[in-house]
């Protein structure tokens, strides 16, 4: 009764939780028992059982409700049998060689290439950093060292240069894993006094890639396993290639010497989509709806619309197509640019821009420790004139006033003034890397 109950659930928490979370801490969970409004699972350690506890136990009692439990209460116990003192292992054993990162790590999605990644502005570099991975031969950068916001590609990325490495050299082991995974087994390892076991599969392989290495930040035991295993495979000129959703200096509580030990490869930002590359994106995208659905008809200017409307990133771009396709296939009528705005109106309204001309003026003043008075006033020295502008690109970029509204804004200046500025910031951030940096640093303040 309980293994059918728990098999439900483990269907509704795979698509609830994402496929990292749902193999590193509800796989290893198994129903025991349900009795009296309380649910027990048998867990591997203790640990994970409090981890899932704290982060997933809500969820769990939810689905479990959905599924017929009246289960009020999780109560998580490590069996006898594990918590025994393993017995002597046999001379003659070794660790397996890792040969199929499918089984040894996480699994590969299909879908995440090379040929279905579209490139633009915003991510040529990392796709090209990407690709000389791909390429396999002698290391040129390591590790290389890929960030960004979610949904911007950093994880098709990773797929994809495990998918080439796989192809090209099928003899390399390639690890892929998620720094949750890591994390899991090396506390399992830890349990079961296997630590020797686990230093040796992870300094077998050829290329190690951990993704969302953020995660073991602050886990100090984590960080110290984490940096041998990348000494020693730096030493053996080993490649690694690592994700996060920042820079490696920007990792809240992750130590000196591994930010340090980051930041002596290539360290590459993906840089939010422009509207050509959402467009892009779009298109592609499409093309793989319209195999799935071929009798539909999309009207002009649809992709334009969502590509200009929905800025976020791309799952959401992605996730409203696929919603929009399903949705004329179901009401049998022509994707038009009414049915579109009508089908996805809460992820329209969700995107609109809320950012204010004053939000944006207050932030810039502050990133460059200037007066708001005199970055709206007169005065035209270099120190005032460059934040100014900088203000007035964003304002122009992340808001839906005219250039003569945004003038007003700055002193009465003129919508002439601000065309000016505009196109001053557009060309300085393709040949100045600070420009461009701040005014990524400012995006991402102004959307939080």
């Amino acid at each position: 009764m309980t293994d059918g109950l728990w098999a439900q659930v483990l269907g509704e928490l795979r698509g609830a939780v994402g496929k990292n979370s749902y193999s590193s801490w509800i796989e290893p969970l198994r129903l025991a028992e349900l009795d009296g409004g309380v649910a027990t699972f048998d867990v591997p350690t203790t640990f994970i059982g409090n981890y899932v506890d704290q982060n997933f136990g809500d969820l769990i009692k939810h689905h479990l409700a959905k599924a017929g439990s009246n289960a009020q209460r999780l109560r998580f116990v490590v069996p006898a049998k594990t918590q025994a003192a393993p017995a002597p292992k046999p001379k003659a054993a070794k660790p397996a060689p890792v040969t199929n990162p499918a089984i040894s790590g996480s699994p590969l999605d299909a879908r995440f290439t090379f040929d279905s990644f579209v490139v633009g502005k915003p991510n040529e570099l990392a796709h090209a950093a990407a690709r000389r991975v791909a390429e396999g031969g002698p290391v040129t950068f390591n590790p290389l060292f890929l960030y960004g916001g979610v949904g911007l590609g950093k994880t098709h990325l990773m797929h994809a240069i495990a998918h080439e490495l796989q192809t090209r050299s099928p003899e390399l082991n390639v690890l892929y894993l998620s720094a949750e995974q890591f994390m899991y087994r090396f506390i399992t390892a830890l349990r079961d006094r296997k630590m020797m076991d686990f230093k040796s599969l992870f300094r077998s392989v050829d290329v190690l890639m951990v993704d969302d290495v953020q995660f073991i930040g602050g886990k100090d035991s984590t960080q110290e396993e984490f940096f041998h295993t990348f000494n020693a495979l730096v030493d053996a000129g080993k490649q690694i290639v690592i994700s996060a959703d920042r820079a490696p200096g920007e990792i809240k509580d992750l130590e000196e010497r591994i930010k340090s030990r980051m930041q002596c490869g290539l360290v590459v930002d993906l840089h939010p989509t422009d509207y050509e590359l959402r467009l892009g994106i779009m298109q592609t995208k499409m093309e793989g709806q319209m195999k799935l659905y071929p009798d539909l008809q999309v009207a002009p200017g649809v992709l334009e619309f969502l590509a200009h409307r929905i800025t976020t990133n791309v799952r959401v771009l992605e996730g409203a197509l696929t919603r929009l396709f399903a949705f004329a296939s179901l009401v049998g009528r022509t994707i038009s640019l009414e049915l579109t705005q009508d089908c996805l109106s809460d992820v329209l309204k969700a995107s609109d821009r809320k950012v204010t001309v004053e939000e944006i003026q207050r932030k810039v003043a502050e990133h460059y420790n200037i007066r708001l008075s005199d970055m709206i006033g007169p005065k035209r020295v270099r120190v005032l004139a460059r934040p100014r502008q900088m203000a007035m690109y964003l304002a122009k970029h992340m808001t839906s006033r005219s250039l003569p509204e945004i003038g007003r804004r700055f002193g009465g200046r003129d919508h002439t003034t601000v065309m000016h500025g505009v196109r001053k910031i557009e060309e300085l951030k393709a040949t100045d890397s600070q420009i461009a940096d701040d005014l990524e640093l400012l995006r991402r303040a102004l959307r939080e």
